[in-house]
């Protein structure tokens, strides 16, 4: 009988030894690699780090490592041999004549030798913006406006030493990225930073003088900064400007997003007014503006738009109020809205072609009409759901689009400063079809049209919201909703509209959705305005039968579910219930 032979303690104390190690090894090899979640959790300082050419202590390793990688890239990107195109540069050119200095700007890969018989090219010199910075670094979904910690700060674009082109060029030719049709292609931070360093360019050599830009792009020029009717001459891919140069200097004084407030309205303490003298001596004051607001297809916000007038006046503006309107509203009620403090302007609504029929948002794409006010220089547009509480002609000031922000990089279209332009007015009719908006309405498609814009302090446009519903910002809004004197420059009544509930309370407390929306003191501060009002503008807010029972048969919902506020218990001593 053969036995087999045991091995003996030594060999599997060896053998054990041998896995551990193996392990051990697999595993620092795992824990010492760096992640592609923290890589991405530190981009946007990637992006400052690399500009600056600085390190920080216990994030020197895998921030360092990331701006080696992306420069070794960029070197091994140079050594390739480049495809120069040959492209037929355009005929209006041979107008201009010659002996001029032309900054070419991002023209790597074309071929410019037949440009020379017109001048001197001059290369302008860049970094490009890291692939690691994204548009929302830039637009933000919240600032710390009130820098209550640390402020606002936004992070830095590329742009060329601008002091080794002070040699007055008298041309600027520009190579524009478009990613089009490619969803989001309009806020691309690479084609942000190539318009802005034509702009930049355009500025620094002084705006007394004259300049051509030309872009060679699919796409438009950005209009946020090179507007419509500057467009002299378009041929195939070549767009040729002559901006105005005041215009273009107030937008690239202003901060490169919305990271940063354009307009800090107080200094330190809230009640500390901005110094308005800084603005106004660093812009033409334009001696034709007004404020305005549309109503189209229904007389629902008559009363909304009645109100607001008489809030603008009570801030002392002397601006003119311009109200769009169509034949849906009545004559008695034209009559009120005159009274009111409106200069009444006619027009045609305009439908959306995405909207289905009959829907909210079937025609709200005649606020477009806003942009065909040209004897106007500037508009303050303002939504008729909207009091104005604290005078705003300082927005005057400021370019098109200014605005508060919405969500994540959207602007809210409640209130925001444009320039009427009816070139600008043609290229929304032609593009109504094409643009895609996020909320079906006009606030998604000036999105998509304006994506570079300057952000407004929240309180100038205040939502009345409570997303977070907790007791610190219900506590906090209600206190700015009530307070008197006024904090906040308007109260923008979203949900169900102080004039279509009862006066004794918010009628969104009874509506589960709407609750959101619910504030008895906002509700106070819109009541407290009617009511100063003449008392034969007032009863164009009365409530219809109709508006009754659905009052009605929503708190007879509410006392159902049993919201814990009881609401829906208050006695209602509103007079308007029983007119």
């Amino acid at each position: 009988m053969i036995m087999k032979s045991l091995p003996s303690k030594a060999l599997i104390i060896k053998i054990n030894l041998v896995f551990l190690a193996c392990f051990l090894i697999a595993y620092a090899a795992i824990l010492l690699k760096p992640s592609t979640y923290v890589y991405h959790e530190y981009a946007t300082f990637l992006v400052r780090c690399s500009l600056r050419e600085c390190h920080h202590k216990g994030e020197e390793g895998i921030k360092m490592k990331a701006v080696l990688e992306e420069k070794m890239v960029m070197n091994e990107a140079k050594t390739e041999k480049k495809m120069v195109l040959k492209r037929e540069k355009p005929s209006f050119l041979n107008k201009m004549g010659r002996g001029m200095k032309i900054g070419m700007v991002n023209m790597e890969g074309e071929d410019v030798t037949e440009w020379k018989v017109h001048g001197q090219i001059i290369k302008i010199k860049f970094e490009k913006v890291s692939n690691l910075f994204e548009w929302k670094d830039l637009f933000p979904e919240w600032i710390d406006e009130e820098e209550e910690m640390d402020g606002t700060e936004c992070p830095e674009i590329p742009m060329p030493n601008f002091n080794n082109y002070r040699n007055n060029m008298d041309m600027i030719v520009v190579k524009l990225p478009c990613k089009y049709p490619q969803e989001g292609w309009g806020r691309d931070v690479y084609r942000l930073q190539v318009n802005l360093v034509a702009a930049n360019l355009a500025v620094k050599r002084g705006i007394k003088r004259n300049m051509k830009l030309i872009f060679l792009s699919k796409c438009r020029p950005m209009v946020d900064m090179f507007r419509c009717e500057e467009l002299k001459k378009k041929e195939g891919d070549w767009w040729y400007y002559e901006p105005n140069m005041d215009k273009l200097a107030q937008k690239v004084s202003l901060p490169i997003g919305s990271c940063m407030l354009a307009l800090p309205l107080w200094g330190k303490e809230i009640n500390e007014v901005y110094d308005i003298s800084k603005i106004e001596s660093s812009t033409k004051v334009a001696t034709r503006e007004a404020y305005a607001t549309v109503l189209h297809s229904s007389e629902t916000y008559v009363c909304g738009a009645i109100t607001l007038a008489q809030s603008l006046l009570r801030t002392g503006t002397k601006r003119d109020l311009i109200l769009l309107l169509d034949n849906s509203i009545s004559e008695s009620k034209r009559d009120a809205l005159i009274k009111a403090g409106w200069k009444l302007r006619f027009i045609k609504r305009i439908r959306n072609p995405r909207a289905e029929k009959n829907t909210y948002n079937e025609y709200n794409y005649s606020k477009f009409r806003l942009w065909q006010l040209t004897d106007y220089d500037k508009i303050i547009f303002i939504d008729a759901d909207i009091i104005v509480l604290r005078n705003i002609d300082l927005l005057f000031h400021f370019p098109q689009m200014t605005a508060t922000g919405n969500d994540a990089s959207i602007f809210n279209s409640g209130i925001m400063v444009i320039e009427p332009s009816n070139c600008t007015f043609k290229m929304f009719m032609q593009r109504t079809k094409e643009i895609i908006s996020y909320n079906g309405g006009d606030q998604g498609f000036l999105n998509e049209v304006f994506v570079w814009w300057h952000r407004l302090p929240r309180r100038v446009n205040f939502l009345k919201n409570f997303w977070s519903n907790n007791s610190n910002e219900v506590s906090l809004k209600n206190q700015l909703f009530g307070a008197d004197p006024p904090k906040v420059y308007s109260i923008h009544y979203l949900g169900l509209k102080p004039w279509v509930c009862y006066r004794d309370y918010d009628c969104n407390w009874d509506i589960g959705d709407q609750r959101v929306y619910a504030s008895d003191v906002a509700h106070k501060t819109w009541w407290k305005l009617h009511d100063s009002m003449d008392e034969s503008l007032q009863k164009f807010c009365r409530l219809t039968k109709q508006r009754k029972i659905e009052l009605e048969w929503d708190r007879k919902l509410a006392g159902k579910i049993g919201f814990k506020d009881e609401h829906w218990r208050i006695n209602v001593t509103d007079p308007r219930r029983f007119t």
